[in-house]
């Protein structure tokens, strides 16, 4: 019979799913060096946040076959440790979608009819009824930033208010967001005509500082913020000046930057911004949630069945490895770079494998390309395995061929993304072991896609370089290496710098400023 360790308070229906023909034992005492004497007994191990799975104790784990995170975040296990090991990671990262959307419905409510201040002038002794005129959510627009688990529900439950919803994810597909009753709009579109946004993106960085000032500044006159997803991503000084100026009508926080916020925080105690102390999965349903989902992918990796919410890679057979290991790295350093260069709604991608990649097993390069294109706009870690699963929830649109021709390299890999307007190429290979990319958005390009860039798409004039270098100079911004893509002379071109370090926002909206730049991106790879 399998034994499975439980050293943190799960919901009791968890453990009873556990039970079902293993043996479970439940010690919450657990020190490090008590984990590392008994875990070599036991086949399965169970933890929450407190528990350090590390290498040593995966390494001391010498039956070990499953390793479950009853939450979303895996931070606390060395994934890699254990996929070196074969130790199947699953965690459980729908379990609070329900409370966050609802939460999320509360304070958008709370906002609406300034419940909390109501509250607080009554229980103060005051009977100020004139004072908390509100607005009906009915009618109102709703802008979604993100559409992915918790997105959806939200954006299900504020269909059935009758407000419109418009959400910006370049991942969800035309006919997933309609089916949602969704409209797919820019970043731009989404800050000018919304009445409320909410945030439902995770801290990445390129999600970090996303509602900047400038942001801020976009959207609707009297329009208000939300976020209840995490801390860092909203400005919160620039915030708290919207409101104070009048541009903005209030905003509802249940994460902050700092956790929890210091005594003296701005956003404490204003009149027009409800605080909640990051509660959004502090619901019994959700714990009960997250301890039986874990459960339930314990029991079937133990059974030899893959479970639904595994959290590290599958098996790559021998015989592929020495062709389809160079180009794993290639393939999610260009689904990253599409993400952060791609900022409009996407109808579809096709992915092609040509030259030595047409012989060979290409779901590997598949899954990586999925994981690079969903890991910046996804609030759990995304792996070759749970890849799939998070792209159908998001109704991405994939489509694959293969070319025995891959123009003058052993192999190319080409991705294609159709947008509303227009159909974006890009194409990388391997060259000496190390990736490149050879072809972006029409530009015939060679760069490395790592660490830090700057790229920008102009009009191809004497000076540009230079222009956009003595602004990089002067915020002591070093330039490792310069690439430069053009259609004809003086018409349009792409240039690609990359960078020691990363460029700040006010120098990114410098050289957005300079005469025939139409567009300036900071990618981090």
């Amino acid at each position: 019979m399998d034994r499975i360790l439980v050293t943190e308070k799960i919901a009791d229906e968890g453990v009873a799913v556990l039970g079902r023909g293993a043996q479970v034992d439940v010690k919450l005492d657990l020190d490090k060096a008590g984990l590392l004497a008994v875990i070599g007994e036991y086949d399965a191990l169970v933890v929450r946040s407190a528990t350090k799975v590390t290498a040593e104790v995966i390494e001391a784990g010498a039956k070990l076959r499953v390793v479950g995170r009853a939450g979303t975040g895996v931070d606390n296990i060395d994934v890699d440790a254990a996929t070196r090991r074969g130790i199947i990671v699953v965690n459980a990262p729908a379990s609070n979608n329900v409370a966050v959307a609802e939460l999320t419905i509360g304070l958008i409510l709370g906002l609406a009819r300034q419940i909390p201040q109501a509250h607080a002038s009554l229980q103060g002794g005051k009977w100020q009824r004139t004072k908390f005129v509100g607005w009906e959510v009915r009618g109102k627009t709703l802008g979604l930033v993100g559409l992915g688990r918790i997105g959806s529900e939200v954006a299900h439950r504020a269909r059935a208010m009758e407000m419109t919803v418009l959400a910006f994810d370049p991942v969800v597909s035309f006919d997933r967001a309609e089916q949602m009753g969704v409209e797919l709009v820019t970043m731009d579109e989404l800050a000018a005509r919304s009445d409320v946004i909410s945030i439902h993106v995770p801290l990445t960085d390129g999600t970090r500082n996303l509602f900047s000032a400038a942001r801020i500044a976009q959207m609707k006159p009297g329009a208000y913020l939300l976020n209840a997803s995490r801390g860092g991503i909203v400005d919160e000084a620039a915030l708290v000046e919207a409101i104070d100026a009048g541009r903005l009508g209030g905003a509802a926080l249940d994460v902050f930057n700092v956790e929890p916020p210091p005594a003296d925080s701005m956003l404490l105690g204003h009149p027009k911004i409800i605080t909640v102390p990051h509660i959004g999965a502090s619901t019994a349903e959700a714990q009960t949630s997250a301890g039986t989902d874990v459960a339930e992918g314990v029991v079937a990796a133990l059974s030899g069945a893959t479970p639904r919410y595994a959290v590290n890679a599958p098996f790559v057979a021998p015989e592929a490895w020495s062709v389809l290991q160079p180009y794993l790295g290639l393939a999610r350093s260009m689904g990253s770079l599409i993400m952060q260069l791609v900022q409009e709604p996407v109808r579809g991608y096709e992915i092609e494998y040509c030259g030595e990649l047409s012989h060979v097993d290409t779901q590997p390069v598949r899954l990586a390309v999925l994981q690079g294109l969903l890991s910046a706009n996804s609030s759990e870690r995304v792996t070759p395995v749970n890849a799939p699963l998070i792209a159908r929830d998001r109704g991405m649109r994939i489509s694959e061929r293969t070319s025995p021709d891959a123009e003058n390299y052993s192999g190319l890999l080409v991705i294609q993304v159709q947008t509303a307007d227009a159909l974006r190429t890009f194409s990388g290979t391997v060259l000496r072991g190390e990736p490149h990319i050879v072809q972006s958005d029409g530009y015939f390009v060679d760069f490395v896609p790592q660490g830090s860039l700057l790229i920008t798409y102009h009009r191809d004039r004497p000076g540009m370089i230079g222009r956009v270098g003595m602004l990089l100079g002067e915020d002591d911004v070093n330039i490792s290496g310069m690439y430069v893509g053009r259609q004809s002379p003086r018409q349009s071109a792409m240039m690609v710098l990359t960078l020691d370090e990363q460029a700040s926002p006010d120098v990114l909206e410098h050289i957005r400023a300079l005469d025939d730049i139409d567009q300036a991106y900071s990618v981090t790879l």
